[in-house]
């Protein structure tokens, strides 16, 4: 049955959970949690509207007042979103090294994008973001310590997943990390009430943060004072910054998480590909690594287990990095031969 909407913020959420045919191993069931769904393509559109609305009824952002983030895209996505429907202006600091695409949704939906210099990393980025809000007096959402952000998740994700497996089997809930409310939200409600979930979390096999054992150090506030020892440069963006998060430490320290996988970065790349070919899936490469790990849960899960995994963003993206490489903007050897095949309709041979 239809629904109308007051505005495009009451669409965030409620994102179907899709069962793999094609891809999944015979003796499991595996599911997906397509966050592509919400109205600006990703899972940090539910942080985006949280931690907004959270600020506004604590009286901590005032009408009219700037709204200021540091983040790799998808967070800025949605926070242009939110602050463009609810008319608040917002400024993001982004490293210079994330895509393209996400500099021209966030500018295209009215945010300002300072870039930082690549040397500097996520905290480079986030000190600018501070800087530039102490400066101005904006209000700065801090993605990474707030608690809104898993409340977010607390409130909506774990019960729109409890809902949809009331009843049911639910043996594991697969999730990356990156700010960590996803984790945490969603990992204490399952921790609460399906205490049979385990749950696994994956990491870039470049930047085996949580699998090293080695503490990040913090400053009195929660947030990095410094860069993770096990941190180096990969292409999951949105994925593990070079800091654990304070969200994402609580969860460690919650005991919550039963299991870290490592993914590598062909692995990413490839079930990205193979979810859009063989499961009409379109996601990013987080999702596809996401993905890859939860293949590896289905491999070692008894027979008749159920997986759930989490794909937190859609593939357009990626357009411009290595995951689009080998996508050819004209047309193939095979597709001319295709179009050669009956007589109208060449395309004339480039002078």
């Amino acid at each position: 049955m239809g629904k109308r909407y007051a505005n495009i913020l009451e669409t965030v959420g409620r994102t179907p959970v899709v069962k793999i045919n094609r891809l999944a191993p015979p003796h499991v069931n595996l599911y997906v949690k397509v966050e592509a769904f919400n109205p600006l393509g990703s899972v940090k559109d539910r942080l985006a509207l949280g931690v907004i609305e959270d600020a506004e009824k604590t009286g901590q952002l005032k009408p009219g007042q700037t709204v200021i983030e540091a983040t790799s895209g998808n967070t800025g996505i949605g926070l242009a979103m939110v602050c463009a429907q609810k008319g608040y202006p917002l400024v993001v600091t982004m490293a210079e090294t994330f895509s393209v695409e996400r500099r021209k949704l966030m500018r295209f939906l009215g945010a300002k994008v300072v870039l930082t210099p690549a040397a500097g990393r996520g905290l480079g980025m986030v000190a600018k973001a501070v800087e530039l809000a102490e400066t101005h007096g904006w209000f700065l959402t801090r993605q990474f310590t707030n608690e809104a952000n898993a409340d977010m998740h607390s409130r909506t994700t774990a019960r729109e997943i409890l809902d949809d497996f009331n009843g049911e089997r639910l043996d594991y809930w697969v999730t990356g990390f990156g700010t960590g409310g996803t984790l945490k939200g969603v990992g204490r409600v399952l921790a609460k009430e399906r205490p049979e979930t385990k749950i696994v979390v994956c990491e870039p096999d470049d930047a085996p943060m949580l699998s090293s054992g080695i503490e990040q150090q913090r400053n009195a506030d929660g947030s990095a004072a410094a860069s993770h020892p096990s941190w180096k440069p990969h292409p999951l963006q949105g994925w593990s910054p070079d800091f654990i998060a304070k969200l994402t430490g609580d969860a460690v320290d919650m005991k919550v998480i039963s299991q870290v996988l490592r993914v590598t970065n062909a692995d990413a790349m490839r079930w990205s590909k193979e979810l859009a070919r063989k499961e009409g899936i379109f996601v990013g490469i987080t999702s596809g690594a996401t993905f890859a790990a939860a293949l590896r849960v289905c491999e070692e899960a008894p027979a008749g287990s159920t997986v759930l995994c989490m794909l937190p963003d859609t593939g357009e993206r990626y357009l411009s990095t290595p995951l689009f490489a080998d996508v050819s903007v004209d047309m193939t050897a095979e597709e001319v031969e295709i179009s050669h095949s009956t007589p109208s309709g060449w395309l004339q041979p480039v002078q």
